[in-house]
């Protein structure tokens, strides 16, 4: 009830944001392919016609607007739009001009930089069985070094998990509808707050970044009249993984609901590394969305499954208060990544 509450009280700022980002992309699908924003298929030996990329600037900009018209500036958000930001224009350079993987981290690592100066960072988590770990011991400048230090992994961590998931249209905008609809859940949850007036902040800008999702994923649902491209994919994991850690963090729990994009980013390291022998930073068409489309799933198919699997953990992640049972679910998730990573890797292709 405390969702439809808060939403019935704001419902005017998600129509908002949902119609801003209709409007950007209808925009974009005139404007871009006249300005050369197109995608590459033959890059990627797709037999089509070039349709508008470079998505995630429609993206950005709707979040952008979306969050001044609605939300107090503060440090804390001014450190989201600018890092965001930041974060959008490497994505956007890296689709023109192809990035080397160590400039990539390295411009990530500045973008997570801008939240640790914007006072946005992990004090503690809260682990099952291990208790409650502290980054507060060692203080640089008012900064704690090892909050900083996580709060920077962690960012990477899930921008580079929702980058490698773009791989089909629609799964990156579907997960992080999912996964906003969920962090804007927990942060209105009586049951987790002392104090809920003090998450209105974080709750509307979970809110505004899932109906911006949303609406992109009319556009990009497969089959796609628009792609996000890095620019876009690279900004939401980086969204996802500040609403993640604002005002105390969530980081634990936002496990379950990206737990998917995570593991197979485990996945793909490992097979990449130690398998392949070969740099994991070297994409490929093996992840287990791309298998799943060797089994014979058509892209719809995939897309709907990974939205009811991040749907049924981030509800369990909301509706599960206590650490012991959100360690079962973690295990839970852990165990279907498992079986399905066994499946992709020994049911054989579909034959053409």
């Amino acid at each position: 009830m405390y969702i439809l509450d808060f939403v019935s009280q704001n419902w005017v700022m998600a129509v908002v944001s949902f119609l801003i980002t209709v409007i950007g992309c209808l925009v974009a699908l005139k404007v871009f392919p006249k300005l050369g924003l197109v995608d590459r298929p033959s890059k990627y030996g797709l037999k089509r016609r070039p349709i508008p990329y470079y998505g995630g600037v429609v993206i950005y900009l709707a979040f952008v607007v979306g969050v001044l018209i609605f939300v107090p500036m503060s440090k804390a958000v001014l450190g989201l739009l600018v890092g965001g930001g930041f974060i959008a224009l490497v994505g956007f350079l890296d689709d023109m001009f192809d990035l080397s993987a160590l400039l990539r981290l390295f411009f990530q690592f500045v973008g997570a930089g801008i939240l640790v100066v914007a006072g946005i960072g992990v004090l503690s988590i809260n682990l099952p069985l291990l208790g409650s770990i502290d980054f507060t011991g060692v203080m640089i400048w008012g900064i704690p070094l090892l909050g900083a230090a996580f709060t920077m992994i962690w960012v990477a961590t899930i921008l580079n998990a929702m980058n490698l998931l773009d791989g089909i249209g629609g799964l990156n905008s579907g997960v992080t509808f999912v996964a906003a609809m969920t962090l804007f859940a927990l942060s209105i949850h009586p049951g987790l707050h002392e104090d809920p007036s003090s998450q209105v902040g974080v709750a509307s800008i979970a809110l505004i970044l899932a109906m911006v999702a949303l609406a992109f994923l009319i556009f990009d649902f497969p089959k796609p009249k628009i792609l996000m491209g890095d620019s876009g994919s690279t900004f939401l994991g980086f969204a996802l993984a500040t609403l993640a850690i604002f005002s105390g963090g969530k980081v634990a729990t936002a496990f379950l609901v990206l737990g998917i994009p995570l593991l197979d980013m485990v996945w793909v390291i490992l097979r990449r590394t130690f398998v392949e022998k070969k740099p994991f930073w070297k994409g490929d068409l093996r992840h287990m969305h791309h298998r799943l489309l060797d089994m014979g799933m058509k892209e719809r198919g995939v897309v709907i499954l990974y939205l009811v699997i991040a749907a049924i953990f981030g509800s369990s992640a909301v509706g599960l208060v206590d650490s012991g049972q959100k360690l079962f679910m973690v295990i839970a998730l852990v165990v279907l990544m498992l079986l399905l990573a066994g499946a992709l890797i020994f049911i054989p292709k579909k034959k053409a």
